[in-house]
């Protein structure tokens, strides 16, 4: 940056943040309209089909276009943000493959996954410490923000998956293993309050990041 100029998205950033926001939505009403129709994994609860296209756009999407992105970043929030990317995508293909092909997916493969992805994150951090500590601009405090609100979405998703694989009694399993809650069984009552609840927290917080992100100049 030179002459001042405010760090700002590029226009492929932008386009794929907010382009990503509608398709996901799309995907997450049909996905609930498909699983009604007694699918693979069972129905899916309104929440839990707003959670999954959440977290396919925070962890998939917005976390490493901003790694990409973001030139104007401090490098290690850049290294951060893009190794876990990295790692979540290496998740998402193996899970595809035990879910559809194998049948053998289990939560606690996931909460592994997840307890893996806050250790790498937290390392990446705290071994740069004081570059972390350093930090000084608007734009690096905001991505620092962004690495916080991954830190909680994954802190939810193990209590979700961990509650949840308790309310199954672990019948995940198999072509009728049970993958999501749905809307009517008791047991999932609270698990799905729960995901309602963080639903809004973090969707605000994810929406107020990229809302800034993808402003030009809008770094106060």
């Amino acid at each position: 940056m030179t002459g001042g100029a405010e760090p700002q998205a590029s226009w492929v950033a932008r386009a794929l943040l907010l382009g990503s926001v509608p398709a996901l939505a799309a995907f997450g009403v049909s996905f609930y309209r498909k699983q009604r129709g007694g699918q693979l994994g069972g129905a899916i609860s309104r929440p839990k089909a707003f959670w999954l296209p959440f977290a396919i756009w925070c962890w998939f999407i917005v976390c490493p276009v901003v790694a990409w992105d973001g030139a104007h970043l401090s490098p290690v929030l850049r290294w951060a943000l893009g190794s876990f990317a990295a790692f979540m995508w290496l998740r998402g293909a193996v899970e595809m493959v035990m879910l559809y092909r194998t049948f053998n997916w289990r939560p606690p493969y996931g909460i592994g996954h997840d307890v893996a992805c806050i250790l790498l994150l937290l390392g990446v951090l705290g071994a740069n410490a004081r570059e972390v500590m350093a930090l000084s601009s608007p734009a690096d405090w905001w991505a620092l923000g962004l690495c916080g609100l991954v830190l909680v979405s994954l802190c939810v998703e193990i209590h979700h998956a961990w509650s949840f694989f308790h309310a199954v009694q672990g019948r995940t399993t198999g072509q009728d293993g049970v993958w999501f809650a749905d809307d009517e069984a008791e047991n999932f009552r609270a698990i799905n309050r729960n995901t309602l609840r963080w639903n809004w927290v973090l969707g605000l917080g994810m929406g107020l990041f990229v809302a800034r992100y993808v402003a030009a100049g809008s770094w106060p």
